[in-house]
This record gives structure tokens, C-alpha cells and sequence, in this order.
């Protein structure tokens, strides 16, 4: 079975994509221009448009790479705590870190994230998501270079999956109720 049967409609199209990636690309170039740029991809989620994105930043940069889980509550609901699995590798003092996440949803990882790492004594940290979410937000955080806002639906695709699926659509799209309904 194609699994883009399970796509109920396609909210941001490879065509949008690529179009935004080179436009961020782009202002990140300028904006981090004689910096130390470090782009940081938290897995798996983001790896689709890390790939894209450090492809169309023009300057010098760095990748590093996070795994990081919240646990605590349930599996529907986090207490908000953060661990990290996978470290970085990289020391950050006087870096510029440029996170790089998928989407921003309720935004509790990156609150917790963003000060842990402000820690290490960077020049700076801030944030690019491909997709902001901000219907679901729980903090006060925002993206400071930001792709497409989507509506509070179940977006798979460009690294977003459902159950480690559907990671490797090349568009944004909404999964049909019935996929995940039995869950």
C-alpha cells in the first residue's frame, strides 16, 4: 500500500518547502555572516530539513546533533522535564547555536532546552523551525526563524512521523483520522 493513500491533504508541498528552506538559508547567511555558526538538529524530526537547511546556508557552519525526551506523566502527557539521551559533541563556548527542530508545538523542550544550553557560554542561541504550531504552545517561546504555520493537526511528513512512519514524504500533509484513531 503507498502510504500517501493515509494523507487526508497536503498542508505545505515540496515545491513551499524547498522555497522557504532557500529564503531561510538565505537571512541565516546574512544573519550569522563572520560568526562561529553551529546548526544543532534535535533526532530524528529534524533531520530531513537540517539536511536542506545547512545546504542552503552559504557561510561556514558546524552540525551537531541532540536526542533529547521528556519524561515523567504519561505517555500522552509530559511533566515537562527534559533528559538528554544524546549529547553534543561540540563545546558551545563563545559558538553562535542555531537550534534547528521540525516543529514547534507546546514549546516545553525548548524552554527547558534553550537555558540548559545558554549554560555552556554561547554568543548566542536561537531557534529555526520549518513549522510552528502555536495553537498547542504552553510557554512563552517562538521560533526566531520560522517555515509555515500549521493548524493543531496530526502533521506528518518532511521528518515528522507517526509511530516512525511517514518520515520520508517530501511534503507536510494532515494523517487520516483512522491511521491513528485505534490508538
Amino acid at each position: 500500500m503507498d502510504m500517501r493513500d493515509d494523507i487526508q491533504t497536503v498542508l505545505v508541498t515540496e515545491e513551499q518547502l524547498k522555497a522557504k528552506v532557500a529564503e531561510l538559508g538565505a537571512q541565516i547567511s546574512r544573519d550569522y555572516a563572520g560568526k562561529d555558526l553551529l546548526l544543532v538538529s534535535i533526532l530524528k524530526g529534524a533531520v530531513v530539513f537540517m539536511a536542506d537547511l545547512m545546504r542552503a546556508v552559504t557561510i561556514h557552519c558546524s552540525i551537531d546533533f541532540m536526542v533529547v525526551s521528556s519524561y515523567g506523566g504519561t505517555n500522552t502527557q509530559t511533566t515537562g522535564l527534559v533528559k538528554i539521551v544524546k549529547d553534543l559533541d561540540a563545546d558551545l563556548t563563545g559558538r553562535d547555536v542555531l537550534i534547528v527542530e521540525d516543529v514547534l508545538d507546546t514549546g516545553v523542550t525548548l524552554s527547558h532546552l534553550v537555558p540548559m544550553l545558554k549554560m555552556r557560554n554561547p554568543n548566542s542561541v536561537r531557534i529555526c523551525a520549518i513549522l510552528d504550531k502555536p495553537a498547542r504552545r504552553k510557554t512563552d517561546i517562538t521560533a526566531d526563524y520560522r517555515g509555515f504555520e500549521v493548524p493543531d493537526a496530526f502533521v506528518v511528513g518532511y521528518g515528522l512521523d507517526y509511530d516512525e512512519k511517514y518520515r520520508n514524504l517530501p511534503y507536510v500533509g494532515v494523517l487520516k483520522p483512522e491511521i491513528y484513531e485505534g490508538e
